[in-house]
């Protein structure tokens, strides 16, 4: 089962009950890119750290409640900052599957949040309580900006946000450090935002009120290099499409879990396992009812989930 844990307070107290209670994820999260980067691109840990430090000005002069929250999972982990800074800084793969956390923040003035990530991130896949709800696909196109948000924050400044709207000025306004498509949403709509490390990208809703993306970007972003690296992205933007326009009977949460559940053997599948060089794997699947600030989350492959988690408000929040 997916560790859950529950934080409250301000930046710091919020940040140090998450590094407390997912001391031994936060662990693992450093071990596997430990390993990653010195496999990938022979980089030591202390490299990768002396990298993450160069964000920490632009984040303290900016950000500071960020950086207090980074903080105090440092210090409740018992690991340095640029531990935590760094690994706000990147993604994925399926052995991080065992350091998942599911974090509970309620932090006063502001929406309660909910949301999945990598234990030690402050900011990923969930909604909070106004119904504002976020979405990430990761791209790998060139360039950084070191005096815009990384990615996992812009996420957490979303999740802050009372609206749809309010989110996606203040996101416009500091921009992202690097690429990644989020998509973002409430009970009025949604709009997927392509983000370079130079613009934010609006991606709106089609006429039949649905926006569809994978790992490359859709639209043009003037000086800016998409690497395209996953080499089905495109196959499988089109797949769920197809599949969507598929769908006959009424369009709920459960109807929504099936389109990803496809396993089609041809490239471009919905629901992704690892096999042979293929780093890449589902692990879990989110569906959001915003207008009713809830979600369904499948814990795993959707075709063979280990968990459901049904994630709601009180009515307090």
């Amino acid at each position: 089962m997916v560790l859950q844990i529950h934080c409250s307070g301000n930046a710091y107290e919020i940040g140090y009950s998450h590094g407390q209670q997912a001391n031994v994820q936060i662990d693992g999260c450093v071990a596997f890119y430990t390993a990653m980067f010195q496999r990938t691109a022979k980089l030591s840990w202390a490299a990768v750290q002396t990298t993450a430090q160069d964000f920490v000005p632009t984040i303290q002069a900016k950000w500071p409640e960020f950086l207090e929250e980074m903080q105090g999972i440092a210090d409740g982990s018992g690991r340095p900052l640029a531990d935590i800074v760094a690994i706000n800084n990147w993604d994925w793969m399926e052995e991080q599957k065992e350091n998942l956390v599911l974090v509970h923040i309620a932090q006063p003035g502001r929406p309660s949040i909910k949301y999945l990530a990598e234990a030690g991130l402050i900011g990923k896949i969930g909604l909070n309580s106004k119904g504002v709800g976020v979405c990430l696909n990761a791209i790998r196109a060139h360039g950084v900006d070191r005096n815009r948000l990384p990615v996992h924050l812009a996420l957490r400044l979303l999740l802050n946000a009372e609206s749809m709207s309010a989110a996606r000025q203040a996101l416009e306004k500091d921009g992202v450090a690097a690429s990644c498509h989020i998509l973002l949403g409430d009970g009025t709509g949604a709009v997927g935002l392509e983000c370079s490390h130079l613009d934010i990208l609006a991606l709106t809703l089609s006429d039949r009120k649905r926006i569809y993306h994978a790992n490359h970007f859709l639209l043009d972003h003037p000086g800016v290099v998409d690497t395209n690296w996953l080499p089905d992205s495109i196959t499988r933007t089109k797949r769920i499409e197809e599949l969507a326009d598929g769908v006959t009977s009424e369009v709920n949460m459960a109807t929504l879990q099936d389109l990803f559940r496809d396993e089609t053997k041809e490239l471009g599948c919905i629901c992704r396992s690892r096999t042979g060089p293929d780093t890449a794997s589902t692990l879990f699947n989110i569906v959001m009812d915003l207008t009713n600030a809830t979600a369904e989350v499948l814990m795993g492959r959707p075709s063979a989930p280990d968990e459901k988690i049904t994630l709601a408000f009180g009515a307090s929040h």
